[in-house]
This record gives structure tokens, sequence and C-alpha cells, in this order.
């Protein structure tokens, strides 16, 4: 299982765990405190990179809209993470937007103190670069479920995907708390044809509904669905 989870999560928060006291030290020395309010954006798609994110409190969504106009949902940020660095490397605007799904308390490294620290310790530099390289390999997966899985498939995967990210968040959030907009776009449907999705599954007894929050209730079932039981059985 999770090797399976592992393939959907970009894993920035772990960007700082090789670091020594002092090395972290240095990048504490560089952090602003933040507060940003639920539906504010810490960068959006076409602006100039100003700095990297480090999520201390609450939830953000990485999101791009289409040629159409529509929203497509690609990661929901929770506390540790680290954003906003992409642009910054790679020195273009911002290719999408990250908006807070809630009240947000961030750490903030402005860019030119960002580099310096790059500089100063070229293991961080090699940790960002490789998780760059994971990261790409995140949407290449998010990518093919979303091009080559059916709606209910879709579904199955990222109520997985978000339920694990959710509880490592706060472990007293039972199940996956987002709204039916966000979740459509996330799975890349409306929400009425999500909503026949969700029945679908709660009729099978696979997952329970309460309100805005959807809980796995038969994570056996839900992988036997996927065609993953026998080789995540162990891990559930």
């Amino acid at each position: 299982m999770i090797d399976f989870l592992n393939k959907f999560d970009f894993q920035s928060h772990l960007l700082f765990e090789g670091l020594d006291a002092d090395e972290i030290a240095q990048v504490n020395y560089y952090m602003e405190e933040l507060s940003i309010k639920k539906g504010s954006m810490l960068f959006y798609e076409d602006g100039i990179p100003t700095g990297i994110f480090q999520l201390k409190k609450g939830r953000a969504k990485k999101s791009k809209r289409g040629f159409n106009g529509a929203e497509q949902l690609f990661y929901v940020y929770k506390p540790e993470d680290v954003l906003g660095y992409h642009a910054l490397l790679s020195e273009e605007r911002y290719q999408d937007s990250c908006e807070a799904l809630e009240d947000l308390e961030v750490s903030f490294i402005s860019k030119s103190n960002f580099l310096k620290l790059l500089a100063d310790i070229p293991k961080l530099k090699d940790a960002f670069i490789k998780n760059m390289s994971h990261e790409f390999g995140v949407l290449a997966n998010i990518v093919a479920v979303l091009a080559q899985k059916d709606q209910n498939t879709r579904l199955a995967i990222f109520l997985f995907v978000l339920q694990e990210r959710f509880e490592q968040y706060d472990p007293s959030i039972d199940g996956v708390d987002l709204s039916r907009e966000d979740l459509a776009n996330c799975i890349g449907t409306s929400r009425e044809s999500l909503g026949r999705s969700l029945k679908f599954f709660k009729d099978e007894g696979l997952i329970e509904v309460n309100r805005r929050t959807i809980k796995i209730k038969d994570k056996k079932g839900l992988l036997h669905y996927l065609g993953l039981d026998l080789a995540l059985e162990k891990n559930v």
C-alpha cells in the first residue's frame, strides 16, 4: 500500500529531513511566518515566483485552468509540505495556481534567500533536484489515471490517496474532507456525475458519506474493485 500511495505523493515534506541541526537553524533563520486566509492565493498561474512556502497549518490545492476555463485539481498540500519552487528554479512564471482550502499558517523564504541556501547547503540543492524528479513522476501517474481510467476507478484511487494524506495531516479527520466541487475537479468530472459514482460505492458498502466527508468503509473491498487486493492486502 505504501509503494502505491508514494506514486501519488510529492513527498516534499521530506526536503529538509537530511539536514543537520546547524543547517536546519540556517533554514529557519530565513523563514518568515505568514497567515493566509481561506480562499486566498499563495501563487497564481502566470505569476512571477517570489519565493517558496512551507505549510505549517492548513491545506492548499494545486490546480490549473484548462483552455475552456475549467479547473483541474492536481494535488492537495498538507502541513510540512514545501511548494512554489518549481517555477523559481526553472526561472519561469507559475504554470499553475495554489489556493488556501482553509486558513493557513505558512513559512515563506524569499527567492534570494532560498537561492543562497541552495548555494550554502549543497545537499539541500540535491534534495530539491531529486524531489522535483520524483514529483514529475507523480504528475505523470496522475495524468495517466485521468486519461486512462474510468470515472469510478479514478474516484477510488483518489479517495485512497486523499484519505491517507488527510489522516497524516490530522488523525481526527476521519475520511476525505473536501468539497464536492474540488473532488469533482480532482477526478475530472462534474458534481452531478461525481454524485452518481459516490452513490455506486455507497450502495456497494465501500464508503460512508457524512455531509461532505467521505470515508472508506471497506478498504479491502475497494482494493478488490481496483484489482490491487492480492498485492496490497497485507498492508491494509
